[in-house]
Parts: C-alpha cells; structure tokens; sequence
C-alpha cells in the first residue's frame, strides 16, 4: 500500500487523524461485532457516564515498520490483560481479550498508510479505549459502553536527540494506597495535570510522586515507571500496589536478565537510596526509556552520576536492546512481536 504524503522525519508527538477507527458497542449485557469507521467523531448524551463520574479506561501501544519491511505491534496481549483488569475495577464489562488483539490488528492494518516507514523514528501510536456512554445521574456505572481504538502516527519523543530529565520529588499523592493507581483510567492522568503544569512552571520536566501512606519511598511519575541502575550496575524498579504495570517496564526487567545478563528486580525503593543509584530513567510506550540526570528534593539536588548529556551506559544498552527487538534487528521472545497480517 502506498504511504501517505506525510513528513515522517518531522512529524511531532500528536494527534494526526487518520481514515479508521474501530468501534464497538456494549448493551443488554453484551458487546456487538464492531466495526471499522470513517467517522472520527463521538456523539454521547449530555448526560453520559463518563461526563458525569469519568467512567473510562484507555491503553497506549505502537505499531512498527520493522528493519525487513513487516508492520508489527509489540505485546498486544499485556494491553489487553491489562485493560480487563482497569475495566473491572470501574465496574465496567471487559472487552474480550482476543477480539481486543484482532480488533488492534484490523483497525493497523486498515490505516497501514499511516504506519511510518523503516528509519523515520516514527511509528503508528494505537490508543483503544472504553467509556461509560448511555446517561447517568445517580452515582452508579453505566449500563452502556462503547469501546473505541484510534491512531495516529507520531514522531520520536525526543526531537533532536535524547537530553536527560532534571525532575522534582513531588508534594502531591498520585494514588491513594488502595486506591486506582495500578489501572490505566482517565481519572488517574486528570489527577497528575495540575501537577505537571506546576512542575514544568518551576523549570523541572517531571514529578516523582511518593507512596501517599508514609512519602517515604519512590513510585512512579505521572505517566511512567522508574527504573534505577544500582552502582554495582543491577537494573531495579520500584514495587508498590498503586503503580501502574507498565508493559515497557516489564519488558526492560526481562531483557536485563535475558540479553544482558544483568541482574534486576522488582522491590520497595526508599527516596533515601536515591542518592545512591547510578542511572535513572521513566519507562513507558512513547519513549520507551527517559534518561533522568537530576532529581531535586526540596531544594537539595541529587545528581546521578550518568550526568546530564547523554543515557547512562546500561540504560542505554537496555534502549537499544528493546528498540531493537521491537523493529526486528534483535531476535524477540516468544509471542512478544505480532505480526498485522
């Protein structure tokens, strides 16, 4: 299929609308087949469950042009788990996991036009997504729903290169210890905007948020995991039951172990050890690893000794390693890249 007319080299990270979306639809207790559409738009009552108690879930993945040519998507599986698991805890009916996966690669495969080539450091962003749809005054769940995936192609997070964070420990809590933290829900992102407008103002570019029970150990940011290289160079990631189980994260812990023959684990990270780590990062889709160079905690700067000019030197083997098993050049685990056939 020929490519659209898009300047892939400089396209940026946002929202390019492309010729189909999917859409299906959940009532009387069941979802329809759905279908593919060319109608961008989302009509809803006035009254709909998620305008009146944000009744939604979404989930963020990638399609590549990989080194021989296929378009591919990386792990479509763990979206899907995932999403189940952010539906059920809003009371929300789970979309079924393997018409999620087909869904993903019908709607990929119908924009393969936006799907950037080989070498532009663009990819094809895949954002499936539910929402509570039919009107909802008393505080309840919806009883319909419509389950939606869009695209859009992206430029590479880092125009220009890749430049370490300098991020702040935050005063704000991001979740509440039993609270939505380890789901993908709307409501989650919408806590964290005041936050982040407030820290790009005071000059930092992140926020690390702490445990809201004793604000004493690391968890996450406000849209990305934190990975750590301890001095002795073991890849660790903070463990919490209201951090959001990141697939990227996942997959970088697997490939420290598996390709590079490091040492990593998943464990309670106190803000006190900070000061003692090697490297840092923020993990997720869009980046796949942020190199940080600077936490400042209350005034008092915690410089990691990666410096503020380039990724650490295992991180950046971590990068290149997953990067690479995600456009072809590496050889993937089993089930890890499907194929949009």
């Amino acid at each position: 299929m020929e490519k659209k007319n898009i300047d892939w080299a400089n396209l940026g990270f946002g929202y390019v609308q492309t010729d189909y979306r999917f859409v299906s639809n959940f009532k009387d207790g069941a979802w329809d087949d759905g279908i593919l559409t060319e109608d961008a738009n989302v009509v809803i009552n006035e009254c709909a469950g998620v305008l009146q108690y944000a009744q939604t879930v979404f989930e963020g993945m990638k399609a590549y042009t990989t080194q021989d040519g296929r378009i591919v998507t990386f792990r479509p599986d763990l979206n899907a788990e995932r999403m189940a698991q952010s539906a059920a805890r809003l009371e929300m009916p789970v979309f079924p996991q393997d018409k999620f996966i087909e869904a993903v690669i019908k709607v990929v495969k119908a924009n393969e036009a936006y799907v950037p080539p080989y070498g532009s450091g663009a990819t094809l962003y895949v954002r499936p997504y539910m929402f509570g749809s039919n009107p909802v005054i008393g505080v309840k769940p919806a009883d319909e729903y419509q389950f939606r995936i869009l695209t859009t192609p992206v430029g590479p997070y880092f125009k220009g290169g890749v430049k370490p964070l300098t991020i702040r420990v935050c005063d704000f809590d991001r979740a509440a210890p039993n609270g939505t933290g380890h789901i993908k829900a709307g409501l989650n992102y919408a806590m964290s905007l005041h936050a982040i407008v407030d820290a790009h103002k005071q000059g930092y570019d992140e926020n690390m948020y702490l445990d809201a029970a004793t604000r004493t150990y690391v968890e996450e940011t406000g849209g990305a995991n934190f990975l750590f290289v301890t001095r002795d160079g073991k890849v660790v990631t903070p463990k919490s039951n209201s951090i959001l189980p990141s697939i990227t994260r996942r997959s970088l812990i697997q490939v420290a172990q598996e390709y590079l023959g490091l040492e990593a684990e998943e464990r309670e990270i106190p803000l006190e050890e900070v000061k003692d780590m090697a490297e840092c990062g923020l993990c997720g889709t869009a980046a796949v690893i942020s190199p940080v160079g600077k936490i400042v905690d209350h005034g008092k700067e915690i410089c990691l000794p990666s410096g503020m000019t380039e990724m650490g030197p295992i991180t950046k083997k971590l990068y290149e390693t997953l990067t690479g098993i995600q456009m072809g050049s590496i050889k993937a685990p089993e089930g890890w890249v499907v194929e949009v056939k």
